[in-house]
């Protein structure tokens, strides 16, 4: 009987460890033990580009899946190098001893074949989803083979075997199932090939596999019967190392379909090829529509990250600033620092590069939408301009410049969204700020008393519908040199007769501003004469930094905000009810009381800010009335 070697101490800790905390997903098992026969393969293709005696002839080269339900086995097999007594004490008797990173330092990488397993741990995943692994092999250069058998961190035996062909079989003993694992479906062909499908697809050499298939049974009408045939699973050439000159508009929306981005049909897609400080390859996609939980803390942003065209993560976070989390599609590259056999990834200088190469991408292409298929853009906007509008707020504005050219808002001339480059350009040479106007709605701003002045100067009004839009406009602050100003600030800087008349009007009733004011105590700051209103009797205006509609916005939020900004109210000296408040401070308080509640009220309703007392306001309504 052949003795049981042990593991050494500090394998059967990382074995134990590898086991029960390091993989996130049992899964990715079979992902480790094809990579490796990958590599066993690659390695006989290297030791042809030496060895005259060895020739390598790829279709000769296969990988196979076999599963034994009856037995609870599933056997990888490769017709790759194999393995030798010693190369099995060096390589599966070391945890964390990599044969395939030592080869890789040997030789030099030609042809666009890599070596994928570099961390020798892979292998030992398999111990997650079964209690026994064997492994046969023999190499080239002998007619004897070997056995490798171990039942975890217990150890393993090494004895010789019989085996016909060169290569490798890797013999798994599925676990029974428990409580709280079921193990049945590591010997499901279904459960096998999805797994090859998601991680391995795109393993450079044919992953075979016997798949029950039925046909009509002969002589019987309407009996099927069942029957075995070999198939590859695997795609092996993936699309993005393929010419984009050989691949149409089809092509890649039948990858968008295939690796499920989404439902709808993508309006771009960016094929990225990059040779230089880091290389990889990339496709990315801009969606059409919104997914269904865009906006809620289930969806998760990130790219497919491939090494070498092994699935290593689903979402890479890292891959995607946040702004641009709506884009789809996958990065693959040779150059990323990677450990624990490619499932943990690096915070490194690599990744940081493609992060800020695709972001820069992505930006270029958005812009040449904008530029090239204006509606196209519309669509897109209308479905993501919000989430560009939280990238220009966040980060307290660090991502304005990347941004700032393609945010869009409503314009009042245009009525269409328009860029702040095309309102810049439209602007009147005497025109000095961007004028914005905010509101719930398109219809609610157009209504908006405060935006009376600077319409009939003929100068176009951004609408901010979105409770965002007053503060990304906050982080950038100004744009070409051109400030921002809501026509409900305090100041317009717009030059006219009617502003030295206020002037003298509000010196004029300063007796009955100042007694409004009283009036209303700390409901308001101030009680102006308006310089704005045209045709309306009252509107409320703002000073300093917070406006109106800020104040509404935050105080909806659910952490008991009670903020207020710096309210004046501004009373039309041209419209009827200034004579019904003059007459009423002369002649009666009581009704210039009432009639100054009832105006801070209609201003209030006006902004769509809430009345403090509804019952008091009707019964007022209802004296001037009678």
């Amino acid at each position: 009987m052949t003795a049981k070697k042990q593991f050494q101490a500090e394998s059967k800790r990382l074995l134990d460890m590898m086991i029960n905390s390091i993989y996130t997903h049992r899964e990715i098992f079979l992902r480790e033990l094809i990579s490796n026969a990958s590599d066993a393969i690659d390695k006989t293709y290297y030791k042809g580009l030496n060895d005259s005696s060895v020739s390598f002839e790829k279709e000769n080269y296969f990988i196979k899946l076999s599963i034994d339900k009856d037995n609870r086995t599933l056997t990888l097999s490769d017709t790759g190098i194999g393995m030798s007594k010693e190369d099995m004490e060096e390589n599966l008797g070391v945890i964390a001893k990599s044969g395939s990173l030592a080869f890789k330092k040997d030789n030099e990488i030609k042809d666009g074949y890599d070596i994928i397993g570099q961390f020798g741990v892979g292998f030992y995943s398999a111990f997650m989803v079964a209690e026994n692994v064997t492994v046969l092999s023999r190499t080239q250069e002998s007619d004897q083979g070997y056995k490798w058998e171990s039942q975890g961190a217990d150890g393993y035996t090494i004895e010789p075997a019989t085996k016909e062909t060169v290569g490798t079989d890797i013999i798994l003993k599925i676990k029974e199932n428990t409580e709280d694992e079921n193990y049945d479906e590591y010997i499901e062909e279904y459960r096998i090939k999805s797994i090859i499908k998601k991680y391995s697809d795109f393993i450079r050499y044919p992953i075979k596999m016997d798949i029950t298939q039925s046909k009509p049974k002969e002589g019987v009408e309407g009996e099927y019967e069942e029957y075995s045939e070999e198939q590859i699973i695997n795609s092996m050439v993936p699309i993005w190392r393929k010419n984009k000159n050989e691949l149409s508009d089809e092509d890649y929306e039948n990858f968008y379909s295939e690796k499920h981005y989404g439902f709808d049909k993508p309006i771009k897609h960016i094929h990225v090829s990059v040779d230089g400080v880091v290389s990889y390859n990339s496709i990315l996609y801009i969606p059409e529509s919104i997914p269904f939980d865009y906006y809620t803390k289930e969806y998760e942003k990130g790219l497919e990250l491939y090494s070498s065209g092994v699935l290593i993560m689903d979402k890479c976070q890292e891959l995607l600033p946040d702004y641009f989390s709506f884009v789809k599609g996958m990065v693959d590259s040779e150059d990323l620092s990677l450990n624990i056999s490619r499932e943990i990834l690096q915070h490194d200088r690599q990744l940081k590069l493609i992060a800020k190469n695709i972001k820069n991408k992505i930006k270029n292409e958005l812009q040449n939408i904008l530029t090239n298929e204006r509606e196209k853009y519309d669509g897109f906007y209308n479905s993501f301009g919000r989430q560009l509008k939280f990238g220009v707020y966040s980060d307290y504005g660090n991502h304005k410049e990347d941004l700032q050219d393609l945010i869009m808002f409503y314009s009042s001339t245009e009525k269409k969204m328009v860029t702040l480059n095309e309102y810049v350009e439209r602007m009147p040479e005497e025109q000095k700020y961007i004028y914005y106007a905010s509101g719930e709605s398109i219809e609610r701003i157009e209504k908006l008393p405060q935006t009376e002045l600077v319409s009939d100067k003929g100068y176009e009004i951004l609408y901010f519908t979105d409770d965002i839009d007053e503060f990304a406009i906050r982080m950038i602050n100004m744009y070409k040199e051109k400030e921002f100003r809501s026509v409900s600030s305090g100041d317009l800087g717009i030059e006219t007769e009617e502003k030295e008349e206020s002037a003298d009007t509000q010196e004029e009733n300063k007796a009955l501003l100042d007694s409004m004011k009283d009036i209303l105590k700390d409901k308001v700051k101030d009680v102006k004469i308006s310089k704005r209103l045209k045709n309306h009797p009252v509107c409320l205006a703002n000073e300093g930094d917070l406006t109106i509609e800020m104040e509404k916005i935050l105080n909806s939020m659910p952490n008991n905000q009670d903020v207020k900004a710096e309210k004046v109210l501004e009373i039309n000296a041209n419209h009827e009810v200034f004579e019904k408040l003059k007459n009423a401070l002369e002649n009666d308080s009581d009704k210039l009381d009432l009639y100054t509640n009832l105006l801070y009220n209609q201003a209030l309703l006006i902004e769509g800010l809430p009345i403090s007392d509804p019952v008091e306001f009707t019964n007022n309504i209802c004296k001037v009335m009678m």
